[in-house]
């Protein structure tokens, strides 16, 4: 038996404050009723107007600062405007609040000294308090105040309230707990955000045939086959085996696409002419947003293209062709697949790309990403290891993104998300990352965001209306062996709107049908699946602000498929694991047969003639017998929701050098004799799973060779035998023949030989074809 992980590595049940306290049974019933409750104060400067003019030139370049204790926000500056708008928020921590007042200056900014306009001042035990869904709190015009209290010219319009995370303006707002983050490009790489996978598409390209190729060399038989090209991606069909200037294919290419559709489908007929030359006979451009959609298994119309000697860019003008060499294909987006882009063993989504075929909603998740502790230092700023966490997750086509805690091992971002399922059978995956872009991306240079871990939670294995509050271990397989970098705690709840639709989710098929009615082949799928990735991977880091491609790339697995020692001794395990429950059933039944218990045994040989002499009570025995064990295991049942297992993938106990190799680049960047010696060791492993392979292969062999005459003495002995056995079993009642077998298998140890019985030393007498092998 495999023992636990460590202590260490464990999930751990909580009992986070959630939703201010206000709990009912199970059942939570305030807003935001998954996070922690934390409040803000929300500062809004709006605009200012009438302020003086502070130039020599008589002109004023304003801007705001708000500052509470040690810290301080400023707005973006206005260059010559006395009457500026500004509409930006910012939000102090009450907990890190260490002044009782709040002021407001208005300054001029100046090259070398910022002058003094005015003031506001606010006494925060007068903030009044606001929870949604109130309104909004109007902003009011205040008058300026110089240094001394007496008013000047000007006013600001401001809004200043007590609130909390759950308040609109929370996510835009300027935080003091990065006040060390400033500019605008820097401030938007730390707010929370929700992303959308772009709509993925699978396009069918059958090609059929061409006509009318005019090849350069007329005299010989052309090598013509057909490249198609989408953005990254490039296919081509076999070469024709008609061998003239009609050529047919009759094959399917399959690409990606993703709307809004950019890039044309972009084909050429091409002539091989030599070892490594191609000719261009003919190309044409394809823009995907005029194709066909299907959303079945129904064929789509065929349409000819004109093949150009050159494809007409957009503004050109277009020759009028006399004469054009045509290619004939059917051109479709399918509609009836689901996109993988995610592993199928966990993915968040099983929906077709087609909205008309998604069927409605079973229920609701939400999650509440709490806070983080113990995490690692991730890098060094000013001698010192400093950490900027933020979390991402992932379901179906949502991601969404926490805002990022500065400089914190500690971070609490009590944030709360909300995703509609459609199928129980699906998993959410959580990330925490350290953001190395807080200063912009041109300071950051090449770096990328590091991983601090991950958690995967699967909603069938959750109680529905149940609220899950643990903290999971984030843990991260380095080159030097798996490393715990903290700990995130999360409160999860799975709400189902009718339980009758969840139920019968479970009598349908896991995929849309179309993956069953035209099948794509193992090699398509993973191609696809990498070109999926690449493109959800490219949008998301194209948004503002971007998902960067190296935390795209970690929430899908897109390494997962590679080679594994570690993996691959995991998975023979867990398939000794799946065995050994009929291993044990087969050591019980030895016992039974060689009576090491005998009162055990004659119960056994009692229960069998039982079944024997009353055939129908067979089916319901079994029946019983594993409801029976259900309902044993029920007392027993798992009270938390899986998690990262250390044990189970043998990440604690790998060798430094397959972790080595796990990390390596593809192809290889390690030295040659460590290549050599890896692929040494992969031989000697391939030699074992090949002895084993044809061990099996000479069983089914040995099978085959009853009846097929390849030795006539042995395949004439089982003929008569057979006959005999048929003679025999039509005058013998069936039950008499069971009941005579089955006491004859469980006949006592002092009526059997310890020699193998008369059948198996024929059937290892049998010939396989392993003398015809090289």
């Amino acid at each position: 038996m495999q023992r636990p992980p460590p202590e260490d590595f464990l999930l751990k049940e909580t009992k986070p404050h959630l939703g201010g306290g206000k709990v009912s049974g199970d059942k939570l019933t305030s807003t935001y009723d998954l996070v922690e409750q934390m409040l803000y104060l929300y500062v809004r400067v709006v605009k200012a107007k009438d302020l003086p003019p502070k130039d020599v030139t008589g002109s004023c370049d304003p801007y705001a600062e708000v500052k509470l204790g040690n810290y301080k926000g400023t707005t973006r500056h206005f260059e010559k405007k006395t009457n500026p708008e500004w509409n930006q928020v910012f939000a102090f921590s009450k907990d890190r609040l260490q002044a009782s007042v709040l002021e407001v200056t208005v300054k001029d900014k100046d090259v070398v000294k910022d002058d003094f306009i005015g003031r506001v001042w606010f006494d925060l035990n007068e903030v009044p308090k606001r929870v949604p869904p109130d309104s909004p709190l109007a902003p009011q015009w205040y008058r300026l105040e110089d240094r001394k209290g007496d008013k000047v010219k000007g006013e600001l319009m401001l809004a200043v309230w007590m609130g909390t995370q759950a308040d609109e303006a929370f996510p835009e707002a300027w935080h003091s707990d990065a006040a060390t983050v400033s500019g605008t490009d820097a401030l938007a790489n730390i707010r929370s955000k929700v992303y959308l996978s772009p709509k993925l598409w699978y396009l069918r390209v059958n090609v059929i045939e061409a006509q009318d190729l005019q090849p350069t060399d007329k005299g010989r038989y052309p090598e013509v086959f057909v490249k198609a090209i989408l953005g990254n991606q490039a296919l081509r069909t076999r070469i024709s085996q008609s061998r003239n200037i009609n050529p047919l294919w009759n094959e399917d290419l399959m690409f990606v696409a993703a709307e809004p559709f950019e890039e044309p489908l972009i084909l050429s007929v091409e002539d091989r002419v030599a070892p490594n030359k191609e000719e261009v006979l003919g190309r044409c451009a394809i823009p995907l947003q005029f194709m066909d959609r299907r959303l079945d298994h129904k064929p789509v119309n065929t349409r000819w293209f004109n093949l150009e000697k050159h494809i007409v860019v957009e503004g050109e003008k277009k020759k009028e062709i006399k004469f054009a060499s045509r290619i004939h294909m059917r051109v479709c987006l399918e509609g009836g697949y689901h996109v993988l882009d995610e592993s199928t063993h966990y993915s968040s989504d099983l929906r077709p790309t087609a909205k008309l075929l998604w069927k409605s909603g079973i229920g609701v998740l939400e999650v509440g990403i709490l806070s983080a502790h113990g995490l690692m230092p991730m890098k060094n700023k000013d001698g010192r290891g400093t950490t900027d966490a933020y979390c991402v997750a992932k379901y179906g086509q949502k991601w969404i993104r926490t805002r990022t805690i500065v400089d914190s091992f500690m971070p609490r971002w009590n944030e709360q998300y909300t995703w509609e399922v459609f199928d129980p059978c699906t998993v959410i995956t959580i990330g925490v990352f350290d953001n190395c872009h807080l200063h912009g991306p041109e300071k950051a240079g090449g770096a990328k965001d590091s991983r601090i871990g991950k958690v995967r939670i699967r909603l069938s294995t959750l109680e529905t209306d149940r609220v899950y509050t643990h903290s999971y271990p984030l843990l991260v397989l380095h080159p030097n062996g798996v490393k715990k970098m903290g700990e995130i705690q999360l409160a999860v709840r799975f709400t189902c709107s009718s339980l009758l639709n969840m139920m019968h989710m479970y009598s349908l098929p896991l995929l849309p049908k179309m993956h069953y009615i035209h099948p794509l082949t193992v090699s398509q799928l993973d191609s696809l699946r990498h070109q999926a990735t690449q493109i959800v991977s490219m949008r998301l880091s194209r948004a503002e602000p971007p998902l960067r491609k190296e935390v795209v790339e970690y929430m899908l697995d897109v390494g997962s498929h590679m080679w594994s020692m570690r993996r691959s001794k995991a998975n023979f395990f867990r398939i000794m694991g799946v065995l050994s429950g009929l291993i044990a059933a087969g050591k019980w039944f030895d016992q039974i047969c060689n009576w090491k218990n005998p009162i055990t045994t004659v119960l056994i040989h009692i229960l069998f003639i039982i079944l024997v002499m009353y055939p129908e009570l067979i089916l319901p025995t079994v029946f019983l017998y594993l409801f029976l064990i259900g309902i044993w295991h029920y007392r027993w049942r798992p009270r938390h929701p899986p998690n990262m297992d250390t044990r189970l993938s043998h990440a604690d106990s790998a060798h430094p050098d397959e972790l080595d190799e796990e990390f390596d680049t593809f192809p290889t960047s390690r030295p040659s004799d460590i290549v050599r010696m890896r692929y040494d060791r992969l031989r000697s492993i391939a030699g074992r799973i090949q002895t084993v392979v044809g061990d099996l292969a000479t069983q089914g062999e040995r099978l085959q060779s009853l009846l097929s005459w390849r030795d006539p003495r042995a395949t004439a002995l089982f003929v008569i035998f057979c006959l005999i056995a048929a003679t025999i079993l039509y005058v013998t009642p069936f039950q008499v023949v069971v009941l005579l077998a089955g006491i004859y298998v469980l006949r006592h140890p002092r009526f059997r030989q310890k020699l193998p019985s008369v059948p198996l030393n024929f059937f290892r007498r049998l010939p396989a074809r392993t003398d015809c092998m090289l």
